[in-house]
């Protein structure tokens, strides 16, 4: 802290990254997930009990579902950076069940989509070739997606962003 930087947390470390990438509003009609803001889609903020305008929430609100609904549902707090923000990140842009089982790819373990002491106990032991395998499982994922026409370039873009900023 010599810098006069405060030492971020993963999750806060991690969040930073995906707010710059998800960006503000939008409601694009070519994009399923209808009217976003700060990633986080309607659909998912009213789950959370958001009610507002989705002009209006805020990035606390966005944090505080990031946390919960991503972060801790794919046990990202018990994983070692840069994996935690890997998988966040494959949470958040592809979905957590998509992330959670990648992430047991990626690990050699029983894909079923629980995070449980298995999985963990893999994540534990892991090295620097898992986390690559799991970005290369995004990838390969995001060939098979719908709109991978319309959006691949800016998922790939995403993907060499979210791994530069996992080596800092």
């Amino acid at each position: 802290m010599s810098n006069g930087q405060a030492i971020k947390d993963d999750f806060s470390r991690a969040l930073e990254i995906v707010l710059k990438l998800e960006g503000g509003y939008s409601d694009d009609p070519r994009d399923a997930g209808g009217k976003t803001n700060h990633g986080i889609t309607e659909k998912v903020a009213r789950a959370f009990g958001y009610s507002g305008d989705m002009r209006e929430l805020t990035k606390q609100t966005a944090a505080e579902i990031y946390k919960q609904g991503y972060w801790l549902n794919c046990k990202c707090d018990k994983l070692r950076y840069p994996l935690s923000l890997y998988v966040f990140d494959a949470g958040v842009n592809q979905g957590t069940d998509a992330a959670k089982k990648m992430l047991q790819a990626a690990l050699g373990v029983a894909q079923d989509g629980l995070i449980g002491a298995v999985t963990l106990a893999a994540a534990s032991k892991a090295g620097d070739d898992v986390a690559n395998t799991f970005m290369a499982l995004r990838a390969l994922r995001y060939t098979g997606t719908r709109s991978f026409d319309v959006y691949g370039k800016g998922w790939f873009r995403r993907l060499f962003i979210v791994t530069r900023a996992g080596e800092k």
